[in-house]
């Protein structure tokens, strides 16, 4: 039997959708709900089981109006939060609309007085955000998932390094999705707290509970709120993480209408969490040079409204952009440090201050008077993190900066020392990646990194620490070990692939070994096994330039493997036959290459040779 859209119900297990009385009732009992939420949640149960798209829901509710997607995602959230532990039943179709879960049973709505029981009105938390003072730049990606995952999970923690600006967007998202908890809102402030144990007095004092310091605990915090809907803020969790948890633990275990949203670099590990890590600011790549391509990425959007902000005459011109670019690349899109830069550009120019983020720690030296004292600077930024640490998570951090490049999982424990098992080492490295200073890098399965603000800090510290020139050299050993088994030879191409990745590294690694405090010895061997890979990667100009580097330093007392030189020798030839470089530095390279080979009765090499300077001769006359 049909009926009308106006008289119909649709019911599934303890759920009731009365349509003329526009309730939603659960054990008939009404559950509080805004008429826009009860329309989209009318339609989903009209067709459940199916999918209902974006453009569908809001030709359903807003007919006719113009609608953006973030408004449909409020009342979807608040959809979700009405059905409370069952949310799980309103899926999201990434990209395309929503589906509502369970037989829905069509019937006619039963208004006999003992049908409805009105819900026990509750008084309300206030609301303490604080008023919105600047926009969210280059962030209403992140908000619109966020809103999204806010309303299908209980409990949110938003993760990311020092500086990438959680807070405040733990604070527009709160904002955004106020309404959904009656604008009941706690934002607890946990970032100046020096006891753990004060973390569950200010949550009591912000939701201004009536407990004593002698009765407090999560347990009481959660048996105090009850029933009652609200949108809990733990901002700034990481120095007090083990207490946080437990209250948000306690306040999802106790609380069925409350919501936990946290911020910290580190997740909170408890049932039903989800860990949102907030990436950086998107950033313009070295090959952008288009101005209007630069100023679309939100890194440049907020360096550029910053500078204007403190200097109202800035107006970047073509070539100021390209170097705002290159800045914002250097700071890896990270919004405070981005700030810090902004603040210097405006007294010192674009020029300046690029030219000096080598030393960006004495630099980027003064925030805003009203920050928190861990962000004034960039180094206190970083302090804050590394102090938080373990000891072996800080020695697995200082000794992973010799790697510019990134690194897999066997160069982590090859720089670690020999006392560290490799369990051990993949554990530290796993709970840096959790406390967000390692991350995944997304261009290379299997690979971390560091980001370069992280690593500078990191590499001051190991230098600090008199460990510098010992782990360069770990790291330089530890290459030459992964190219040792081409031998000379011509690598596959999963060599390649592999080793190409290592270029970077192998760079700074060769940077070290013939510094004066190096070894030669060393930087040569590695020199020698990398030739293969530029070869194949046709980089004969980096070739030949690093070969000449090497040779230059084989001097008096320098140990080399006469085989070596004589391969360095025959490959300078070969990479100098293949770029434009001197015929006469072509020539002398080959012939020296071949009395070596000779004097080795090296075949092999000698046979290598002689092939290079018959290809020689044919283009230059003879060898």
């Amino acid at each position: 039997m049909s009926y009308s859209a106006a008289n119909r119900t649709y019911a599934f297990g303890n759920w009731l959708i009365d349509c003329q009385r526009r309730e939603l009732r659960h054990d008939t009992v009404v559950v509080p709900i805004g008429s826009r939420a009860f329309e989209l949640l009318e339609k989903l149960a009209d067709s459940a089981g199916l999918l209902v798209t974006k453009d569908e829901l809001i030709g359903s509710v807003w007919s006719g109006q113009i609608v953006e997607d973030n408004t449909l995602q409020v009342h979807i959230f608040a959809v979700r939060k009405a059905l409370g532990r069952d949310r799980d039943l309103l899926k999201t179709v990434s990209g395309r609309g929503y589906t509502l879960a369970g037989s829905w049973r069509s019937g006619r709505p039963d208004h006999s007085a003992a049908a409805t029981i009105s819900a026990p009105a509750a008084s309300s938390f206030s609301s303490n955000l604080p008023n919105a003072r600047a926009p969210l730049i280059g962030r209403e990606d992140s908000l619109s998932e966020l809103i999204d995952i806010l309303s299908a999970y209980r409990a949110v923690t938003l993760v990311g390094p020092g500086g990438i600006g959680k807070t405040k967007l733990a604070i527009e998202l709160a904002r955004r999705v106020a309404s959904s908890f009656d604008d009941s809102v706690a934002l607890v402030e946990l970032a100046t707290l020096q006891d753990p144990a004060l973390a569950i007095s200010a949550t009591a004092r912000t939701l201004k509970l009536a407990l004593s310091d002698k009765c407090v605990s999560p347990a009481s915090i959660a048996q105090a709120i009850g029933s009652r809907r609200l949108l809990l803020v733990l901002d700034n969790c990481e120095h007090v993480i083990d207490v946080a948890a437990q209250i948000a633990s306690a306040v999802l275990r106790y609380c069925p209408n409350v919501t936990v949203l946290a911020t910290s670099r580190e997740g909170l590990r408890i049932d039903g969490e989800y860990v949102a890590a907030i990436p950086p600011l998107s950033v313009p790549g070295p090959d952008v040079l288009d101005p209007d391509l630069v100023l679309r990425e939100s890194a440049v959007q907020l360096f550029v409204t910053r500078t204007r902000a403190l200097r109202a005459s800035f107006v970047p011109d073509a070539s100021d952009l390209l170097k705002i670019a290159a800045v914002c690349r250097r700071l890896d899109g990270i919004p405070l440090a981005l700030e810090f830069a902004a603040a210097r550009v405006a007294n010192l120019g674009v020029d300046t201050v690029l030219s000096r983020l080598d030393r960006r720690f004495e630099l980027l030296n003064s925030g805003r008077r009203d920050q928190l004292p861990r962000h004034q600077t960039l180094r206190a930024t970083l302090d804050w993190s590394y102090d938080l640490l373990l000891p072996e998570e800080q020695r697995l951090l200082c000794r992973l900066a010799v790697l510019p490049a990134g690194f897999t999982l066997d160069a982590a424990i090859a720089m670690m020392d020999d006392d560290l098992s490799r369990s051990d080492v993949i554990e530290t490295l796993f709970n840096l990646v959790g406390k967000s200073l390692v991350s995944l890098d997304p261009s290379f399965e299997g690979r971390w990194r560091l980001l370069e603000t992280t690593r500078a800090y990191a590499l001051e510290k190991l230098a600090e620490a008199g460990f510098l020139a010992q782990v360069s050299r770990r790291h330089a050993g530890f290459l030459r070990q992964l190219v040792a088994p081409l031998g000379g030879t011509s690598p596959t191409a999963d060599d390649v692939s592999r080793l190409a990745q290592e270029i970077e590294n192998v760079h700074a690694a060769l940077d070290w070994a013939f510094a004066p405090d190096g070894d030669t010895t060393l930087g040569v061997e590695l020199t020698a096994g990398f030739v293969p890979v530029w070869m194949h990667l046709l980089s004969f100009v980096e070739c030949s330039s690093r070969i000449e580097h090497a040779l230059v330093h084989l001097g008096p007392g320098v140990t080399c493997n006469p085989r070596l030189k004589a391969q360095l020798h025959v490959a300078l030839g070969f990479a100098l036959l293949n770029t434009t470089g001197s015929a006469d530095r072509m020539k002398a390279a080959l012939n020296i290459g071949l009395v070596l080979a000779e004097e080795l009765s090296d075949l092999e090499l000698s046979a290598q040779g002689r092939v290079d300077a018959v290809e020689l001769q044919s283009q230059l006359g003879p060898v």
